[in-house]
């Protein structure tokens, strides 16, 4: 019977051996590396969905009115410098031109919740005082864009529409337009923000990815 005993355990030894192998290769529930985010249901992966068509848009769009931009300020330097008689619309262009691609710009890196943020004191907080302070934080920017941007910024393109720009086929008013069209656009993201928070697929807090952080 003594002989039996090593023989038992040499048989359960690999069988034990092997579902410990096996459960360490299974990620834990908990563990970053193989934690995957719920889905929050058709709703929420509709907007999501909804958003990163947005986002496409808006990138592609920012990238054709910077190309413009170089373009307008190159040929400025050109007709300057190089053939003596300076553009009379290039100065204007490029201004308004700055304006749409930097209001459109904030709208995409809001998006991406990609601003600059202090997150030092927050992130010490437990899980549900995140969520409140993203609730806070979340709810006075949909303040500041419905009543400010979209609102006010309405407001001022009327007051400027016949306000004709001598260089330009367009009017101050219709250049304006872009302060109620970013507003919409940063509102849009913030709910969606807030529906991804409750909802379990984003966190509180922006998630940083160190790999795209400059030096």
């Amino acid at each position: 019977m003594t002989s039996k005993k090593p023989t038992g355990a040499g048989r359960d030894a690999p069988a034990v051996a092997g579902r410990d192998s096996g459960a360490s290769a299974v990620p834990a529930p908990g563990a970053s590396a193989g934690q995957r985010r719920p889905t929050g249901g058709p709703a929420v992966a509709a907007l999501e969905a909804t958003r990163r068509i947005i986002d496409r848009v808006l990138a592609l769009l920012c990238m054709v009115i910077f190309a413009a931009l170089v373009v307008v300020v190159a040929w400025q330097v050109i007709s300057r410098q190089v053939l003596g008689a300076p553009a009379s619309w290039t100065e204007e262009s490029a201004r308004y031109v700055f304006v749409v691609l930097a209001l459109l710009g904030a709208a995409l890196v809001f998006s991406e919740r990609g601003h600059i943020a202090v997150e030092l004191l927050v992130k010490k907080f437990p899980e549900p005082v995140q969520k409140v302070v993203a609730l806070v934080v979340e709810a006075t920017i949909i303040f500041f864009a419905v009543f400010v941007m979209i609102f006010g910024g309405y407001e001022v393109a009327m007051n400027a529409w016949n306000q004709n720009i001598s260089t330009m086929p367009v009017s101050v008013g219709q250049i304006y337009l872009i302060l109620p069209v970013a507003g919409a656009l940063i509102t849009f993201f913030a709910l969606c923000h807030l529906v991804g928070m409750f909802a379990g697929t984003e966190e509180p807090m922006p998630e940083i990815d160190e790999n795209n952080q400059g030096i």
